[in-house]
């Protein structure tokens, strides 16, 4: 298979400078791709000197839309994401091409334990892996893992659902879940990040991973979003009818609008789940 590597760097020179040599080493038929999002250092430079091909955002666009852009220039039959800032092994990417090799669509590098940056962000992932496993029934060891390898035309299927921002990995890997596309994980060790300190920002991208958390729902199944809630605002208005009912001997409004609340929200829950299987169904 023909193989292509896509680097999304923003501010990675010194990463690139040391990572760069080694991914060319390991790796020395594959195309290699830079995608340069708006950069002020010299991350664009060091990536030319290397001999790799770069593609310049002039203003920074977000990690995904750098992601998208490298996908649409990769001439590989086979399209290997990778982070700039040196924390995966260039050696590992074989291990995710024989996952490919034997079938799979999809294969992305899980971090082992102790490998995420912080006790913090390993919690949240733990949080997210579980949600999208219930999501999809199938076991997800590492959604947000940026170390992936790809068949390109299944990739490029999904190009369009794909976020400018940084939850690219959350969502193609529901994508290829949905449209049953098989998906495997392979364990992949995790060394330190080279040069500056992480582009996400703890306050803002958590509430933006908490939206994600719906939009996960929505772009899978949103039955099962829309469900449990609705079922909540049912449970809550009965308890409050019998709650009125023995103390007050009525039947109130705040019960009426529980219940209605209910039906409507499943309703949405339906309505949302037809047009998430036509617009696959479109795709497809």
């Amino acid at each position: 298979m023909h193989l292509s590597i896509v680097l999304p760097a923003k501010n990675e020179a010194e990463g690139l400078r040391r990572f760069l040599p080694a991914l060319r080493a390991a790796h020395p038929g594959a195309e290699i791709l830079v995608v340069d999002d708006g950069s002020t250092d010299e991350t664009a430079a060091v990536a030319l000197a290397a001999g790799v091909q770069v593609l310049s955002n002039p203003y920074s666009l977000g990690n995904g839309a750098s992601i998208k852009r490298g996908a649409r220039a990769a001439h590989g039959e086979v399209i290997v994401f990778m982070d700039a800032d040196g924390q995966h092994r260039p050696e590992e990417v074989a291990h995710l091409l024989a996952a490919l090799h034997a079938g799979h669509d999809m294969a992305v590098g899980a971090r082992v334990k102790g490998g995420q940056a912080s006790l913090g962000r390993g919690l949240a992932n733990g949080f997210y892996n579980r949600l999208a496993s219930w999501m999809t029934g199938h076991r997800i060891l590492d959604l947000t893992s940026g170390f992936r390898a790809v068949r390109a035309d299944k990739f490029r299927e999904f190009l369009h659902l794909l976020p400018n921002g940084f939850s690219y990995p959350t969502t193609c890997t529901m994508a290829f879940f949905r449209s049953a596309y098989p998906v495997a994980y392979v364990p992949v060790q995790v060394l330190q990040r080279i040069g500056t300190n992480s582009h996400i920002r703890p306050l803002k991208d958590g509430i933006r991973f908490l939206l994600i958390i719906f939009k996960i729902a929505t772009l899978y199944s949103p039955v099962k979003l829309f469900a449990p809630t609705a079922l909540l605002f049912f449970l809550t208005g009965m308890a409050y009818y019998a709650y009125t009912f023995f103390t007050e001997g009525r039947f109130t409004n705040m019960s009426v609008l529980l219940f209605s609340a209910a039906v409507i929200i499943f309703l949405i829950g339906l309505v949302s789940e037809q047009i998430t299987a036509l617009m696959y169904k479109k795709h497809e």
